[in-house]
């Protein structure tokens, strides 16, 4: 999956939702179950998540809703040393499909 998301510090939790295509429910539960997703909160309790969080919710979306995997088999596999294979081979698919979206917008300004 690729995620299209502006260049900012921060980003609100309803982009975030938008750019995966899921509720914000599901993001605001992932935060709970995942202690590497830590959105900073402001006085009003608005999440705002880095570029690192938008990260590891792409691994996490990876992982859970691509690749089928169970909340805790995925919570296992971000803390095993097989996660640093999943995370170069993430990375390679990450830029397989930047590549792929570009190629598709210069085919369609033909």
């Amino acid at each position: 999956m690729h995620v299209d998301l502006p260049d900012k510090l921060y980003y609100g939790i309803g982009e975030v939702a938008e750019a995966f295509g899921v509720n914000t429910s599901l993001i605001r539960f992932w935060e709970k179950e995942f202690d590497v997703i830590q959105p900073k909160k402001n006085a009003k309790g608005n999440r705002k998540f880095t570029r690192e969080d938008i990260k590891n919710l792409e691994l996490i979306f990876h992982l859970v809703k691509e690749r089928g995997f169970t909340l805790e088999g995925a919570k296992i596999h971000l803390k095993e040393e097989k996660s640093r294979k999943t995370l170069s081979n993430f990375e390679i698919i990450r830029k397989l499909e930047n590549i792929k979206s570009t190629l598709i917008k210069l085919k369609n300004e033909l």
